[in-house]
């Protein structure tokens, strides 16, 4: 039952408007994720003040940059500790003339920047007793629509170029003469293939079909994707059956 809108803590004169968003083409898109903050609607409730969104490509936030939440959340089966930062950029570029500028789009009557880049900085611990040094990975991401074929890698930069491209210094307390590993050669930096990401997605829809009919294409859907469904797809898909069955059961007249 979320719903976005403005941050109460930030002047309305400084505030995006749901309105900047209408017609705009552009999704919003989060930066801290909602799916990381199931642990209070209040929580969950406040990443989707527009503060914590940016204007995102459809596609984008809907799939690569949904995927590298996902692994995200992941690392916490294998680390104690994750920390992440999200953030936008609006990197320049170089003109046919050689010359370098930064321009952007901007959407609504507020203005609201459209950046060029998001970027995800991750630094994760085995536990606090672990003598095993700190896994540390920075990355930069086009705003636009990114093929399954692209990996994670593909994107990876080094914290200081990201901290030069964003203005910002990054875990400022970090004793950077320590060791401190690349997260992607201590854990995997793998993203949900198709098969993978289209069954989780088909799984989630799984819970909000409302009717039989709509169940039933989620199903059939999946299949016409030549993916077969795994037992845990199955097993709620036929928890959800029997409860919708039930509760029509219900509606019709004795």
């Amino acid at each position: 039952h979320c719903k976005f809108k403005p941050d109460p803590t930030i002047p309305s004169a400084f505030s995006a408007l749901n309105e900047d968003y209408v017609a705009s083409g552009w999704s919003r898109g989060h930066m801290a994720p909602a799916g990381n903050n199931k642990f209070s609607s209040k929580a969950m409730a406040e990443t989707f003040y527009l503060s914590n969104i940016v204007p995102q490509d459809f596609d984008n936030n809907s799939g690569y940059w949904n995927r590298i939440e996902m692994y995200c959340r992941e690392l916490t089966d294998r680390f104690e500790d994750v920390w992440i930062v999200s953030g936008p950029l609006t990197l320049p570029h170089t003109g046919n003339d050689g010359k370098k500028a930064v321009s952007y789009q901007v959407i609504g009557k507020d203005n609201v920047a459209v950046p060029s880049h998001l970027y995800k900085v991750i630094l994760a611990r085995r536990s606090e007793e672990s003598k095993e040094p700190l896994a540390l990975g920075a990355f930069v991401v086009p705003n636009k629509a990114i093929s399954f074929q692209s990996q994670l890698t593909e994107f990876q930069v080094s914290l200081q170029d990201l901290e030069k491209m964003a203005g910002l210094v990054f875990f400022p307390h970090l004793d950077r003469t320590c060791d401190i590993r690349n997260i992607c050669s201590v854990d995997t930096c793998k993203l949900l293939d198709f098969q993978e990401f289209t069954l989780y997605l088909s799984t989630r829809k799984i819970e909000a079909a409302r009717s039989v009919a709509r169940l039933e294409k989620v199903l059939e859907t999946l299949k016409d994707a030549g993916i077969e469904p795994d037992e845990y797809f199955l097993s709620r898909y036929k928890k959800k059956l029997e409860e919708l069955k039930a509760k029509d059961a219900v509606k019709k007249p004795s």
